[in-house]
């Protein structure tokens, strides 16, 4: 059972930022610190689901292998849910406001909802749905 996503972040302040403007309640309690810095959040979500925020270092104490990222990003898109498709425009007009990059501004997808994609400030791409109204479903593009 997939309970968590864990992203490694090069500035945790940024990150932290960048999640609490897009809408998650990360209380002071949720953050691990030491003399050194932020090292790691957990953010719990409804249904048990987690997000972790982990710096470098506290990376490389628990995975040998673990690299920095190099060249273009994978596939990953991390997808939250707003309310209403005016939300989406809402948190896209907010967050770019903000300063963060998109690379898919608010559009009616063909699947009904209303998306755009945001990213965050370590590269990661942050997409922003609002509920699926089936009476907005059209024909996927030809691929």
């Amino acid at each position: 059972m997939l309970n968590a996503l864990n992203l490694v972040v090069r500035d945790m302040d940024a990150a932290l930022a960048f999640y609490r403007l897009l809408g998650l309640e990360i209380p002071d309690a949720a953050v691990w610190s030491t003399t050194t810095g932020v090292h790691h959040v957990t953010v719990r979500m409804p249904g048990g689901f987690e997000l972790e925020l982990d710096s470098p270092a506290l990376a490389r104490a628990y995975n040998a292998g673990w690299q920095p990222p190099s060249g273009a990003r994978g596939g990953l898109v991390i997808g939250f849910s707003v309310a209403t498709r005016d939300a989406v425009d809402e948190c896209f007009a907010r967050m770019t406001a903000a300063g963060h990059g998109a690379t898919q501004p608010p559009f009616d997808a063909f699947w009904g909802a209303r998306y755009a994609i945001i990213v965050d400030p370590d590269g990661n791409h942050v997409g922003v749905m609002s509920p699926v109204d089936p009476e907005r479903m059209g024909a996927p593009p030809a691929l």
